[in-house]
């Protein structure tokens, strides 16, 4: 007779917990209540947004600064009745939750919807005041990430983070290393009037939407070079840059109110806003998006003309550029931006080399 091996009575004792595991999940999934439940992470397009940007907590922070995490922590829990007011990720937020309401209404049982994830280093006793402010402005944000003091960052791809929007710009330099679309925003003094029936993404198209190989050859080699290479290397697809999957994931949603003859009433419009030349260097830009399946609504090629004028009528929820001038320029004339720290446009300033810090031997 052979002998019994350890776990061969495992199966039956492991089947008995993964049924109990499946009751209680069927029981959770058919529990009703008139609130939106949150998609499940897999088919979701989750926006993982900071406190900070998505409320304004200027005051909250200088006292962090200036007397401590202690302080800091007792100021929230002495005020968390006190509803905090919008920040700059608020606008896109409610766009993305007007978003899912239209797709709810044509796709009722369908999982590919936003999700918004409150992704914060706050300590949790900040978390009531917190969840009372999302309360309080009708939010719909389901899933919290507080670390305490720890950086969030490691937690994003684990929250299967599709875009991160943050304050600071070390953690959003520490998730696009990640491979994480992300980036640091910048709220302007004074707001454009914005749509609440339209979600509204512009992008910058070099080191954004696209590598910076192209921008390497303007910042190194001038002009006439940069246009001769792009002409030679039209129908050769640019390399994808850290904005690219948000592009994708945006469109994958669109597709879904074109499937339902929606396209001229699209609750999603996105805008390529580029300083390159349309004749001189467009081609490839679009050939590019083209090659990759990605359809732009509006692509408008400034031949470097400043792009705040342009921004303040399209009037964004959220515009992403690689370089602070532009950033500064559209958050200037009332545009909400988010600054993409990444390639070779980090070493310039209004098309002047930083100087960089001398490395150590």
């Amino acid at each position: 007779m052979s002998a019994m091996k350890p776990n061969d009575a495992a199966p039956t004792e492991d089947s008995g917990e993964e049924k109990d595991w499946a009751a209680a999940k069927a029981f959770f999934d058919n529990l009703k209540t008139n609130k939106p439940r949150p998609p499940k992470p897999r088919y979701a397009v989750t926006i993982a947004v900071s406190s900070r940007t998505l409320f304004n907590m200027v005051a909250e922070r200088k006292i962090y600064e200036d007397e401590g995490m202690e302080k800091y922590v007792a100021y929230q829990v002495e005020h968390e009745n006190e509803p905090l007011m919008p920040g700059a990720a608020f606008p896109f937020v409610k766009a993305l939750m007007t978003v899912n309401s239209r797709l709810r209404q044509l796709y009722p049982d369908s999982e590919e919807l936003f999700d918004i994830v409150l992704m914060t280093n706050n300590h949790a006793q900040v978390g009531v005041r917190l969840i009372n402010s999302i309360n309080h402005h009708d939010l719909t944000i389901e899933r919290f990430c507080m670390t305490g003091g720890k950086s969030p960052t490691g937690y994003l791809k684990a929250y299967m983070t599709n875009l991160y929007l943050s304050k600071d710009s070390e953690k959003v330099t520490e998730a696009i290393e990640e491979g994480i679309a992300a980036a640091t925003m910048f709220m302007p003094e004074t707001e454009n009037e914005l749509s609440d029936t339209q979600l509204r993404v512009a992008f910058d198209g070099d080191a954004v939407l696209f590598s910076d190989e192209s921008e390497i050859i303007v910042k190194q080699h001038g002009l006439d070079t940069f246009f001769e290479h792009e002409k030679e290397f039209e129908n050769k697809p640019l390399a994808q840059g850290p904005l690219k999957c948000f592009l994708e994931a945006l469109g994958k949603l669109q597709r879904k109110f074109y499937a339902k003859n929606e396209r001229i009433t699209c609750p999603i419009r996105t805008y390529l806003v580029t300083a390159r030349s349309a004749a001189s260097s467009g081609a490839r830009v679009l050939k590019t998006l083209r090659s990759w399946g990605l359809e732009i609504d509006e692509a408008l090629f400034l031949a470097g003309a400043p792009k705040g004028p342009l921004l303040q009528k399209i009037k964004p929820h959220i515009f992403f550029d690689d370089q602070m001038f532009h950033i500064e320029g559209a958050k200037d004339l009332g545009t909400i931006s988010a600054h993409v720290p990444y390639g070779i446009g980090q070493k310039y300033h209004k098309e002047k080399l930083i100087e960089q810090p001398a490395k150590k031997e």
